[in-house]
């Protein structure tokens, strides 16, 4: 069967258009600069488990870490696993980081995220649901992401890194590593 050239043409631009939307970085969240504001989520590990919690009151001008995400995933479990060791090495900074899983029924995720918790040895970093899949409002967290996180200190963030469902990798883990250091505070001598 033969085509007609236009419709061919206009199929392979759009094909080719398509394949580099995919290719675009997800963006998701709060921008450089930008001021993360309160919100709760139900607490899923330790002492206030099941109770509502602010992390982000109370982390006041210390340096931050929070992770959304929509899922349960190996290689977040090894960011998270990694941030924990991060928050365990950096206590005289008070570096602080926490989980925020985004789903509409905490009661049936909150299983999950404990066992989830325990199969990635998770001491430091709490876990907790935020009972909407959209995020906090303020966060403007996009659809598309899977995996937003957020590096701040001094009550503004400075570094944000997103990733679609499959994107977050070995690779990116440690970009967001590399980061670390960046809102940790530097000794003076």
């Amino acid at each position: 069967m033969r085509f007609p050239a236009a419709p061919l043409a206009f199929l392979s631009i759009a094909l080719l258009a398509g394949g580099a939307l995919a290719a675009d970085p997800c963006v998701s969240g709060l921008t450089a600069g930008q001021r993360p504001g309160p919100y709760s989520s139900i607490v899923s590990v330790g002492a206030d488990r099941g109770e509502s919690h602010c992390y982000i009151c109370d982390t006041a001008d210390s340096p931050a870490v929070v992770v959304f995400t929509r899922s349960l995933t190996d290689p977040l479990g090894k960011l998270v696993a990694a941030l924990d060791k991060a928050v365990a090495g950096n206590k005289a900074a008070d570096l602080r980081a926490w989980v925020t899983f985004l789903n509409t029924d905490q009661s049936t995720l909150d299983p999950k995220v404990v066992d989830w918790g325990k199969k990635y040895a998770i001491r430091y970093v709490p876990l907790g649901v935020y009972e909407n899949t959209d995020g906090p409002p303020s966060y403007r967290l996009s659809g598309d992401a899977d995996v937003t996180v957020l590096l701040f200190v001094k009550r503004k963030v400075v570094g944000n890194f997103a990733f679609r469902e499959g994107e977050l990798t070995e690779t990116r883990v440690a970009d967001i590593l590399n980061a670390l250091p960046g809102i940790l505070p530097t000794e003076k001598k």
